[in-house]
């Protein structure tokens, strides 16, 4: 009976410390003038990924990609990655912070954007599919982009890479 007590406390305590101390509590000082990770705006669907964090914040008036990087303690500068007629949500990085997906609405049709920082181009990868998508997700090396399509009347799980090119991810038989 004591053994019993022993291992679920053991276990306990391991999935709240984590294998590397996690959690832990990140505390950025708060920055009226909106430079920092807190500001007066809403700031929504952060993200983390290795040094940086990326979420959604209205500051400029609409909603708009933000990154912040853990170690500078700074804002990372995305030029050329918001525009003021596109409303951004649930925004992803890959782990070395390069590639950013993030889906946008736009005069009522959404897509699946991915922004690369080192060139500052954003390319819709959803432009020649005719559904409603949501919720991208960008792997840790930043070649591969999974989302949410309406494509058939249901919401399914596509994969594309970053060109925009639909990957077939085999399926095992039921």
């Amino acid at each position: 009976m004591k053994r019993a007590f022993f291992i679920p406390a053991f276990l306990s305590l391991s999935l709240l410390t984590g294998c590397f101390g996690y959690p832990r509590l990140l505390s950025y000082p708060f920055d009226p003038g909106g430079r920092s990770l807190n500001s007066l705006a809403s700031e929504l669907n952060p993200q983390i990924s290795g040094r940086y964090i990326v979420f959604i914040t209205d500051r400029r008036g609409s909603q708009d990609v933000y990154m912040f990087d853990t170690v500078t303690r700074d804002l990372v500068d995305l030029p050329g990655l918001n525009s003021f007629d596109a409303i951004a949500n649930h925004p992803s990085a890959s782990q070395d912070g390069r590639y950013i997906t993030f889906a946008a609405s736009r005069q009522g049709r959404s897509a699946i954007f991915v922004y690369d920082r080192e060139t500052r181009q954003s390319r819709n990868l959803t432009n020649n599919l005719q559904a409603e998508v949501r919720n991208p997700t960008i792997s840790a090396d930043g070649s591969r982009i999974a989302f949410e399509s309406s494509n058939n009347g249901q919401w399914d799980v596509l994969v594309y890479d970053r060109n925009g090119r639909p990957l077939n991810i085999p399926q095992e038989p039921r």
